[in-house]
């Protein structure tokens, strides 16, 4: 057993992913990361069910993570697993997450959308530099969106909201490309569902936008492309479709013309684009489509997109970086 070590289990309701780490200088270093699809939002979320057939996806894919974390001699107490939005919103997901338990014998919490955003935040800071003014933070999963208003300083106020990439795909990705009147109706809602998180913007005054790893990182893959024509993708991003750099960033009027990009295009014509995981390859329009909405109604000044998220902040609280 390799004492000083630590594994995190995070299942998203997209993407089941795996870190490991030990002992670094900047606190830990992380020595193996991989993310699974397991799309536990669909046939179901809408109507707060998982399916049986995510259900088998998952099982398989905690099969594969404890392999690997058997091979890196951790004990169980030195894993743990945490789960989000679809586990906590959904009639059979705390039974899900009982039956994963007994099966692969680590711990598994479902956490609340509060300690999820916290999580973020402390995440977020070792991937970027938040300085003194004032950013938004958010981060897309695919049952819930939590939103964090902070500083290098502190995190000065959060929330999650069940507004997550596959909840407003059910909604609002009715054809394929995207209509105008489904792009408008998608903008009223979040217009009624964010009215409060507006307030909050107009007491704060953040300036720039900082998304949190996830649909973030395949954002940030396809503008590198984009903006890279010739470059070897596999330098940006691995073949988990998670960014190799720490962050990266787009201007908003960069940002708008990947957007008009994304909406125009049908689902094959997305899946041609260079750096699009395929497995966000229709929740992407909608995850775009929130993106432009927080720049344009909030008029902030850029994106920031950090490879590092949930699951890094929860490691660095295993690895002893946080109280």
């Amino acid at each position: 057993m390799k004492q000083n070590r630590a594994a995190v289990l995070d299942l998203g309701t997209n993407t089941f992913k795996l870190l490991i780490a030990e002992p670094g200088p900047q606190g830990f270093r992380i020595i193996f990361r991989k993310q699974i699809p397991v799309l536990m939002g669909q046939d179901g979320i809408s109507e707060g069910l998982i399916h049986t057939s995510a259900e088998d996806r998952l099982r398989k894919a905690m099969g594969e993570a404890r392999d690997i974390i058997e091979e890196y001699q951790l004990d169980k107490n030195q894993v743990r697993g945490v789960a989000t939005s679809v586990y906590r919103s959904t009639r059979n997901g705390p039974r899900v997450i009982r039956d994963l338990e007994k099966y692969s014998g680590y711990p598994i919490q479902i956490i609340e959308g509060d300690e999820e955003a916290a999580y973020i935040y402390d995440g977020v800071k070792q991937a970027l530099h938040l300085g003194d003014e004032n950013a938004l933070l958010v981060d897309i999963g695919g049952g819930s969106v939590e939103f964090i208003i902070c500083n290098r300083r502190k995190l000065l106020w959060k929330k999650s909201y069940e507004i997550g990439g596959q909840r407003l795909y059910d909604q609002f990705m009715r054809s394929d490309p995207i209509s105008l009147l489904d792009q408008q109706r998608l903008q009223i809602f979040l217009d009624s569902q964010l009215f409060e998180l507006s307030n909050i913007i107009f007491h704060y005054s953040p300036k720039v936008l900082i998304g949190s790893a996830g649909g973030f990182e395949t954002l940030a893959a396809i503008d590198y492309a984009r903006k890279h024509p010739d470059a070897d993708l596999s330098r940006f991003v691995d073949n988990n479709h998670q960014l190799l750099l720490s962050s990266h960033t787009i201007e908003r009027e960069e940002f708008h013309d990947l957007y008009r990009d994304l909406i125009r295009k049908n689902r094959d014509e997305r899946l041609a684009m260079p750096g699009m995981a395929p497995f966000r390859v229709g929740m992407i329009v909608v995850a775009a489509c929130l993106v432009q909405f927080l720049l344009d109604v909030y008029d902030l000044d850029s994106l920031k997109i950090s490879a590092y998220s949930l699951k890094e902040g929860v490691l660095g609280r295993l690895m002893g970086q946080y109280p």
